[in-house]
C-alpha cells in the first residue's frame, strides 16, 4: 500500500476500504481520486453504516411524491401543491465554529428544497447542547441561534418551530439539526438528473474557495478538533436568496434538466448523484471553475463545499437562455463540464486528463455493513433499576417540584431562541413558536394549513432505543394531531455515536426499528432524511437522538386549535389509558437527579385512535384548546396551558395531585384539552367511539393554578418560573 495511515485517516478511510478500491479500480488511485473516494465513501455520504438499517422504513404512500434518493422528499397536498421537506445535520461544524456551523447549516437544507423547485416558507430547528449552567454550552448556544437567526432572517424565510434540549452527553458534541419546508406546484418538481449524454453542466453562484475541504470526511469521524476549523464553510445569505430566486425562476424551464446543491463533498457528490441517478457518465474540466483563491489545485477545487453554489444540468440549446436568468439575478456561471454516456466521471484540469473513477465505484460499490450490535449492560442496569427507593428520598413537595420543573432548562420557555429569529416574516405564520404543539403556516392561495413540528425525547432512547424511536414518531404526530392536522409525511436526523461500537450500533438499529414500526402503524411514510453518525467526545457518546419532523394538513389553517386556556373552558384529560411512570422522566431527572428506569412504550393502535379523534374534534370546531403530555407530565401540561391563557385552572377535585407518578409521571397517548361547556357532550361521543378515556380536571377561571388540596399556586408565579430561566448574554 502506497499510501500512509495519516493519509487515509484524511479521507476517513480505511486501509481494508483502500484495497478495496484499488481491487474495484485495478490500480491505486491518484491522491484526487483518493480524495473523491474518501467524500463519497464517507458515512456523511455514502451511509456505509445505516444504509442497510434505512431500508426497513415505509418510504411510500398516497400522497408520496419524492420519496429518500433526491435532495428532498415531497408529499401531495389536497389542494394540488407540493410540500418539499428535509432535515439535516451540521453537528461537527457547529461544535467548531458555532455561528458558521449553523448558518451554513441552513444555508444547506434551504438549498435542499429550493432545488426541487420549491420555495421555502418554513424552518425548524432541533438543537442539544451540554448542561445550561456551563458557560462554554452558554457561548456554544449563543453563537448557534445567531448563526440561524442572521442566515434565515437574512433570506426571509421564517423560523417558526423546533426544540431545544441540554445534557452532559453533548457538551462537546452539540447537535445542530435544521429542517426546511417549502412549496411547491406538484407536477413542477426539479429532480438531480444528468439526462442525456451531451447535456451541459452548468456551475453556478459563488466562486470556489478553500474552505469546507473534507467537510465530508470530517463529518465521519470522532472528535473534531480546533485545527479543524479549516473545513467550516463560510456564509453568505444574500449570495443565497440571489441563487434561490434566479433557480425558482427556472422552475418549468424545458432546457433544465436536473439541479443539484453542492453541500457535502461540493462539485464531486453533486456531479457524482446527477449522473449516478442518470446512469450516464460526466466530465468536468475544473480549469473553468470560478476561484476567489489563487493556486487552487484539481483536489481542492473538486472537494470544496464553499457555499451558495448549484449545479445545473441543460441541454445544449437552452445554454445562453439559462444563463442569462443567472446573469439577470447578477449572478455568474461557468460550463465545466457536460454529461457523457461511459458511465465515468472524467476531471480535466484544461487538456489534462487528473482523475477517472466509474461512476457506480463511487456509489453502488460504496460498502454497507452490518454490525452485531450488543446493548452496554450498565446501560440495561439502569434501565432496569427499583425507582422506589429513589422516590421516596426525593421528598420534594408538589407545587415546589412543579416550579423547580417549570424552570429546568429542559422544559423552560424557549422565547430566548426563537425571539432572535424572524418568525413571522412572509406572513404566512398562523401559530407561532409557544402558542401551540406544532407550528401552523397558512398556504397561499389556497387557505389550508401545514403543521410543522420536530420532536425527539433523547432520555427515552438511551434508556430503551426501540421505545425511544417510537416515541419520537408518536409524540411528533401528536403534536400535529393537538393543532387539527392530519400527517402526511416525515424527514428525520438520526444523530448517534460511533457505530463501529456495538453499543452505539445497537442503539441505532433499535432506534430504527421503532420509529420504522410506528411509522407503519400511524400510515406515516418516510421522504427524506439525514445521518450524523460519530457524535462523540472524549470517548464518550451523545443520546441517541433520532429527531423526527412531521408535516401535516389542515383544511383550512384558521381553524388550527392553540394550546391556551380560555376562561370558561372545561378542562379534561383524553387518553388512550396508558397509565404514568416516573421511568425517565423528566421529574426523576431533576428532582431525584437520576436518569434511570423504563421509558414509556406507546400502544400505536390506541395512539392512532386518538389521533384521530383530537382531528375529528378540531374540525368540528369544539376544541378550545389541546397540548399532549409530554416532559413534566400532567402538571407541567397543565400549567403551560395556564400560563399561555393568562387565566387559571379549578381543578380542586382532581385527586392526584399529591401522587408525584400521577402529577408528573410520563406516558404516551395523552393530551389535556380545553372545552366550551356546549360542546362537553360532543366530546364525550367521540371519545366514547373511540374507545378513549376522558377524565375531567377543572374549569378553567381566574388567576390560580389548584390541584386537589395540595397545589395552589398563582399563575403569574408559574410564569415567572418558566419564562425566567433561559437567557444567554449576546457576550457569552
Amino acid at each position: 500500500m502506497s499510501v500512509s495511515t495519516e493519509e487515509l485517516r484524511e479521507v476517513a478511510l480505511t486501509a481494508d476500504e483502500y484495497d478495496q478500491v484499488v481491487r474495484l479500480l485495478g490500480r491505486e488511485p491518484n491522491r484526487l481520486e483518493l480524495g473523491i473516494v474518501g467524500a463519497m465513501w464517507s458515512e456523511h455520504c455514502g451511509y456505509k453504516n445505516s444504509r442497510p438499517l434505512l431500508r426497513s422504513f415505509p418510504t411510500e404512500g398516497p400522497e408520496v411524491l419524492q420519496g429518500p434518493g433526491e435532495n428532498a422528499g415531497a408529499v401531495r397536498l389536497s389542494s394540488g401543491l407540493a410540500a418539499v421537506f428535509k432535515v439535516e445535520s451540521h453537528n461537527h461544524p457547529s461544535a467548531i465554529e458555532p455561528y458558521q456551523g449553523a448558518a451554513t447549516g441552513v444555508g444547506g437544507i434551504v438549498r435542499d428544497v429550493f432545488t426541487m423547485g420549491a420555495r421555502p416558507f418554513a424552518l425548524l430547528d432541533s438543537l442539544r447542547f451540554g448542561p445550561f449552567e456551563e458557560r462554554e454550552s452558554r457561548h456554544l448556544l449563543n453563537g448557534v441561534v445567531r448563526g440561524i437567526g442572521d442566515y434565515g432572517n437574512s433570506i426571509g424565510i421564517p423560523t417558526v418551530g423546533g426544540e431545544t434540549w441540554f445534557a452532559p452527553c453533548y457538551r462537546g458534541n452539540p447537535l445542530v439539526n435544521a429542517m426546511c419546508v417549502g412549496i411547491a406546484p406538484a407536477d413542477g418538481l426539479i429532480r438531480g438528473h444528468a439526462g442525456e449524454p451531451g447535456n451541459i453542466v452548468l456551475l453556478v453562484g459563488s466562486d470556489t474557495g478553500r474552505d469546507g475541504i473534507h467537510g465530508a470526511t470530517f463529518a465521519s469521524v470522532e472528535d473534531p478538533q480546533e485545527s479543524h476549523k479549516g473545513v467550516i464553510q463560510v456564509g453568505n445569505p444574500f449570495m443565497e436568496k440571489l441563487l434561490m430566486e434566479a433557480c425558482l425562476e427556472l422552475r418549468g424551464n424545458p432546457h433544465v434538466v436536473g439541479m443539484q446543491d453542492c453541500g457535502a463533498a461540493g462539485l464531486t457528490s453533486s456531479s457524482v448523484e446527477c449522473a449516478g441517478r442518470a446512469g450516464s457518465g460526466i466530465e468536468l474540466d475544473v480549469s473553468k471553475v470560478s476561484r476567489r483563491e489563487r493556486g487552487m489545485t484539481p483536489y481542492e477545487v473538486m472537494l470544496s463545499e464553499s457555499q451558495e453554489r448549484m449545479l445545473l444540468v441543460v441541454r445544449p440549446e437552452g445554454v445562453d437562455e439559462v444563463r442569462g436568468v443567472f446573469e439577470k439575478w447578477d449572478l455568474h456561471s461557468d460550463v465545466v463540464g457536460r454529461v457523457t454516456g461511459d458511465g465515468v466521471l472524467r476531471v480535466r484540469d484544461g487538456g489534462e486528463v487528473v482523475g477517472e473513477l466509474p461512476i457506480h465505484l463511487l456509489t453502488e460499490d460504496v460498502p454497507a455493513y452490518t454490525r452485531q450490535g450488543v446493548p452496554d449492560p450498565g446501560l440495561l442496569a439502569r434501565r432496569d433499576r427499583d425507582l422506589g427507593e429513589l422516590v421516596e428520598s426525593a421528598d420534594v413537595a408538589p407545587q415546589d417540584a412543579l416550579l423547580t420543573l417549570l424552570s429546568s432548562p429542559n422544559v423552560c420557555d424557549k422565547r430566548w431562541v426563537w425571539e432572535q429569529y424572524d418568525h413571522t416574516i412572509g406572513t404566512s405564520t398562523v401559530m407561532q413558536p409557544g402558542m401551540a404543539d406544532a407550528a401552523v403556516m397558512r398556504i397561499r392561495p389556497t387557505g389550508e394549513g401545514l403543521a410543522l413540528s420536530m420532536d425527539c425525547n433523547s432520555r427515552y432512547c438511551l434508556l430503551d432505543p426501540y421505545a425511544g424511536g417510537m416515541g419520537a414518531v408518536v409524540e411528533a404526530a401528536r403534536n400535529l394531531a393537538c393543532v387539527g392536522a392530519r400527517p402526511l409525511g416525515l424527514t428525520n436526523c438520526l444523530n448517534f455515536g460511533n457505530p463501529e461500537k456495538p453499543g452505539v450500533y445497537w442503539q441505532l438499529s433499535e432506534c430504527i426499528r421503532g420509529m420504522a414500526d410506528a411509522c407503519r402503524a400511524l400510515g406515516v411514510p418516510v421522504v427524506s432524511g439525514n445521518v450524523s453518525l460519530y457524535n462523540e467526545s472524549g470517548g464518550e457518546a451523545i443520546y441517541p437522538t433520532p429527531v423526527v419532523g412531521m408535516v401535516g394538513e389542515l383544511p383550512d389553517a384558521g381553524e388550527a386549535v392553540g394550546l391556551a386556556f380560555r376562561d370558561g373552558d372545561e378542562v379534561y384529560l383524553l387518553s388512550t389509558g396508558a397509565e404514568p411512570s416516573l421511568g425517565a422522566s423528566e421529574w426523576l431527572a431533576v428532582i431525584a437527579g437520576e436518569e434511570a428506569g423504563t421509558p414509556p412504550r406507546p400502544d400505536l393502535e390506541a395512539e392512532t385512535r386518538l389521533h384521530r379523534a383530537l382531528w375529528a374534534l378540531a374540525r368540528e370546531g369544539v376544541l378550545s384548546s389541546a397540548h399532549d403530555l409530554s416532559e413534566g407530565g400532567l402538571g407541567v401540561s397543565l400549567a403551560e396551558c395556564c400560563i399561555a391563557g393568562e387565566v387559571g385552572l379549578d381543578a380542586s377535585g382532581y385527586e392526584g395531585a399529591s401522587d408525584p407518578t400521577a402529577l408528573f409521571g410520563e406516558a404516551h397517548g395523552r393530551a389535556v384539552i380545553g372545552v366550551r361547556p356546549e360542546h362537553v357532550q360532543r366530546v364525550a361521543e367521540v371519545a366514547r367511539d373511540a374507545q378513549l378515556r376522558l377524565e375531567r380536571l377543572g374549569t378553567a377561571r381566574g388567576d390560580r393554578l389548584v390541584l386537589g388540596t395540595t397545589m395552589d399556586l398563582p399563575v403569574e408565579g408559574l410564569a415567572a418560573a418558566y419564562h425566567g430561566r433561559l437567557h444567554v448574554s449576546l457576550t457569552e
